[in-house]
């Protein structure tokens, strides 16, 4: 069985501003004081715009995940790392076994709801035009199937959503008339059109239940970044919907929808920040997480300081990013974040506390595919995902059992790479809501460079520890 070094051996040349000389500096670092400590923030602090460049990528850095490597793929095409087991639960068009229900196309956005009973319900869109929709799978108190019937009909294109706090599925439209409607997930039934949350291509939704609002992604190019506050909570059928924008230093102020019973997509507000390619989003511990495929981030959105900040930023990380395509995402018990790659290597990765990103599953064969759909059930041990076209068109619903850590000893990591300037409006103006206080940039003089450079420190940590991992090689035997 190959092992990775807990040990990373670094090599640097750091150049002497004052000599004009270049020397090199050889360190031998673990991995945790990599990613945490301040050891090199002296010596990286001479070190070059490309350096910085590549050290701000984000707060999230690869390194080697808390399940250790992924073994060989077994016979359901997945690839899991060890103690860890997968079983498929339901391709598209052949009957759910021990029911009669065929499972449905291009199985997408999934949430798990808890109920009296002991049992549980995994709920699944269907990403197809005119039929689109959602159905829903009930397993028994040992995790058997024991029904599965459809949720909702009739509609176009239902890609992602977002579990209520009272149980119900809303399933979002991916089209420019796309509506959010909400759906009762405990036996076969239609849902209700929800027109107050806007029309434009809705990807997902997350509630704010102590605050009583919702936010909402828009999968487009020129997507927005919504928030709606009901007249009154929990009602979803009325309320105000607004729009993100957001200043040069993450503060974030909200506007309102222009013409919000109309596509928004011809009723843009021009001063509202664009999102490219809004996906998956989960409130969790005050922050909002959500997901833009078409720049590969990760965003981080403290709701009580009102700020936006970037997470993770797979393109400033460049060729040793560990995560790609990035799309929907859940947050577990334990506060890990696992984001499914729409590209990629096909791969479910996670985010720790701590910060680090690796991956925890992965699909072989499925290179047309994408992975959809994650959720973990009640006792946090079970996680349900999609391929939403398999190996040969046809979708592939799949559980990945195991000890995946369920105790939270720290909250999820936050962002903390400022906004990019290309991502930022104009400096803000009144709006509906008042901007929190501002949160700390990391200088780039005075004292405050020791703390620039333990981030500097961090982020090449990771990659040093990513890469030498990939050397080793991602898989091993058992």
């Amino acid at each position: 069985r190959r092992r990775r070094s807990p040990e990373v051996h670094l090599s640097l040349t750091v150049a002497d501003q004052s000599e004009g000389i270049a020397e090199p500096l050889e360190l031998l670092v673990d991995r945790r004081t990599f990613l945490r400590s301040t050891a090199l923030a002296v010596g990286v602090t001479a070190l070059g715009p490309s350096f910085w460049g590549r050290a701000y990528a984000a707060t999230a850095q690869p390194g080697p995940g808390p399940y250790g490597p992924l073994q060989a793929v077994d016979a359901n095409g997945v690839m899991v790392p060890k103690g860890f087991t997968s079983r498929i639960l339901a391709t598209t068009g052949d009957l759910v076994p021990g029911t009669t229900y065929p499972w449905h196309p291009a199985p997408d956005g999934g949430a798990v709801f808890p109920q009296p009973d002991g049992s549980w319900v995994y709920t699944s869109n269907s990403e197809v035009p005119a039929v689109g929709g959602a159905g829903a799978l009930r397993l028994g108190p040992d995790g058997e199937i024991v029904d599965a019937y459809r949720i909702l009909t009739g509609t176009n294109q239902n890609c992602a959503g977002g579990p209520s706090p009272w149980g119900t599925w809303l399933s979002g439209e991916e089209y420019p008339n796309g509506l959010m409607h909400e759906c009762t997930v405990t036996g076969t039934s239609q849902g209700t059109p929800l027109p107050a949350l806007g029309t434009f291509a809705h990807e997902a939704v997350t509630f704010d239940d102590g605050r009583g609002q919702l936010y909402l992604t828009e999968d487009t190019t020129d997507g927005r970044f919504y928030r709606f506050t009901p007249t009154a909570y929990p009602d979803l059928t009325a309320g105000l919907l607004e729009v993100m924008k957001v200043a040069a230093d993450g503060a974030v102020t909200w506007l309102p929808a222009l013409n919000p019973d109309q596509p928004q997509s011809a009723n843009r507000v021009e001063e509202s920040t664009v999102f490219d390619g809004g996906e998956g989003i989960w409130f969790d511990s005050d922050h909002v997480y959500f997901t833009t495929k078409g720049d590969n981030r990760v965003w981080d959105l403290d709701v009580p300081a009102q700020r936006l900040s970037v997470l993770y930023d797979a393109v400033a990380i460049g060729e040793d990013a560990p995560l790609t395509g990035v799309d929907n995402l859940v947050v577990s018990r334990s506060g890990d974040i696992f984001i499914a790659e729409d590209g990629g290597n096909l791969e479910l990765v996670i985010i720790t506390p701590d910060g680090v990103v690796a991956p925890v599953v992965r699909l072989v064969g499925h290179d047309a595919s994408e992975i959809t759909g994650p959720a973990f059930s009640p006792d946090g041990q079970r996680l349900y995902f999609s391929s939403q076209r398999g190996t040969d068109g046809r979708g592939v619903t799949f559980e990945v059992a195991g000890p995946f850590r369920v105790t939270r000893t720290a909250d999820p990591v936050r962002g903390e790479q400022p906004v990019p300037a290309a991502t930022a409006s104009p400096a803000p103006t009144s709006s509906a809501s008042e901007p929190g206080p501002a949160a700390q940039q990391l200088p780039a003089t005075g004292a405050s460079t020791v703390l620039a450079a333990s981030a500097a420190a961090a982020a090449l940590g990771g990659l040093a520890v990513h890469r030498a991992s990939r050397a080793e090689g991602d898989v091993v035997s058992g």
